[in-house]
């Protein structure tokens, strides 16, 4: 796990501190655009407002927020990418390699923080995690090095199962290296993967029907923006066709499905809010380092379990940090 990305924006933080009052004497309201496919009252983005709260920075005072929702639709991006920097906002943040991919497209000037990133490197989003070297840092979610811990947790959690489907979406940009990364990580593990993949939401139903053809035992379903946008129907679709379900995203558990490990969702929107802070302060995002998560969280749906006559065992529960029962 690199740690030198902390220390590093940690002391960049520390020296512009001084700063930090004479900026916000100066009258100026900054304009944060943000990029995403939740919606701005989305519980993760709680913990940006409050941390940006805590720097000083109050809405309607020296901070405005122009949100650009694109409601699961990756397409979408792009004209919203656009018209975020039509406005000349100050900072974008994107949430999620399409937004991410996006505001690059759209703008080579404006800073962009970045958050919930899959290999940004691999995806051009920077040139090396020490020196992104462009227009863009922030969080990367570590996507890639994940697959192999969720599937271990996946078969301590059901260990009979010993074929996997891994449901991913082709048409948004990073999500092959990370179902690839998965189909590699089953194999490690003695498990053959089976990769699904769903371009349009209406292919859904006709997806999990192949795995039950198949005999796929459980499925690991990848972030992407459709299956945030479908979630629900996604974890309705695991639960009745009897297939238990891994995810490394931070809205799987609430949405249904059985089990999910993730970066700590509150430890990454409170760092984007120090990163705008400081690039509203000066510092040029070609030399903030972009961080990794070193915390992780594991939830486990006891009431999914219990649906699908699963006893998970009491070894894993003693792991979570999360219980729905």
């Amino acid at each position: 796990m690199r740690r030198i990305g902390l220390a590093v924006v940690l002391t960049v933080s520390l020296a512009l501190a001084p700063l930090a009052a004479e900026a916000q004497q100066t009258g100026k309201v900054w304009r944060i655009g943000v990029l995403s496919g939740s919606s701005a009252d989305a519980p993760w983005w709680k913990p940006f407002h409050d941390s940006l709260r805590g720097l000083g920075y109050v809405e309607g005072q020296n901070i405005a927020f122009e949100w650009r929702l694109s409601g699961g639709r990756a397409e979408r991006f792009p004209d919203l990418a656009a018209d975020l920097v039509r406005l000349k906002v100050d900072v974008i943040v994107a949430s999620d390699n399409p937004a991410i991919a996006a505001a690059q497209k759209a703008t080579k000037t404006i800073p962009i923080v970045m958050v919930g990133s899959m290999d940004p490197v691999t995806s051009g989003f920077a040139e090396s995690l020490a020196r992104p070297g462009g227009n863009i840092t922030g969080l990367s979610s570590q996507g890639t090095d994940l697959q192999g811990k969720l599937l271990q947790i996946l078969k301590e959690a059901v260990p009979d199962i010993s074929r996997v489907g891994i449901l991913w979406v082709p048409t948004e940009l990073g999500r092959e290296v990370q179902a690839k990364a998965a189909e590699r990580a089953a194999r490690a593990l003695g498990v053959q993967p089976r990769l699904m993949a769903v371009r349009d939401p209406v292919e859904l139903d006709g997806v999990f029907a192949t795995m039950v053809r198949e005999k796929v035992d459980a499925v690991q379903i990848h972030p992407s923006q459709l299956t945030f946008a479908h979630r629900v129907r996604i974890a309705e679709l695991a639960a009745k066709n009897r297939l238990p379900s891994m995810s490394n995203t931070v809205w799987w558990v609430e949405a249904g499905g059985l089990l999910s490990y993730t970066p700590k969702a509150g430890d990454g929107y409170v760092r984007v809010a120090h990163y705008v802070d400081m690039i509203l302060r000066g510092a040029k995002p070609a030399d903030l380092p972009i961080e990794q998560p070193t915390r992780f969280e594991l939830k486990i749906n006891l009431k999914t379990a219990k649906a699908l006559g699963l006893t998970i065992p009491r070894t894993v529960i003693l792991q979570a940090d999360q219980v729905i029962e």
